[in-house]
């Protein structure tokens, strides 16, 4: 069983039509005091994501309500718990919102290992 505290996010994904529902979002998200982060909305391909995207930092305990807000909107979205793997992560770990994107996964970390920005405040769980 996943802890209540077990450290999550989700990329939100959007086209340029799509741009204010996810800003609306997004801005919705930055109010609530159960979002722990919210990344500046990224208008290119970044990292794994071949398109625009941003992330939403928060716990497991939150994981229904923000996936629930994700829905609501129509938006796409990946959710996903933040371990030591970086691929599983993003991969067998992750929960699609809408029509899945194809990733990148050459670019993410090797299992054990996170190379990458440091995830709620710490680079090693």
């Amino acid at each position: 069983m996943t802890s209540p505290d077990a450290p999550y996010h989700a990329h939100v994904y959007y086209d340029p039509a799509e741009r204010p529902a996810a800003a609306a979002l997004r801005e919705a998200f930055t109010g609530d005091p159960a979002i722990l982060h919210v990344g500046p909305m990224i208008d290119r391909p970044v990292g794994p994501h071949p398109i625009a995207q941003y992330e939403v930092h928060f716990l497991a305990r939150s994981r229904d309500a923000v996936v629930a807000a994700i829905e609501a909107t129509g938006l796409r979205a990946l959710v996903h718990p933040l371990t030591d793997d970086d691929l599983a992560d993003h991969t067998s770990l992750a929960h699609w919102i809408g029509t899945p994107i194809d990733l990148d996964i050459s670019v993410l970390d090797p299992p054990g290992a996170n190379q990458g920005m440091a995830r709620f405040g710490v680079t090693d769980f």
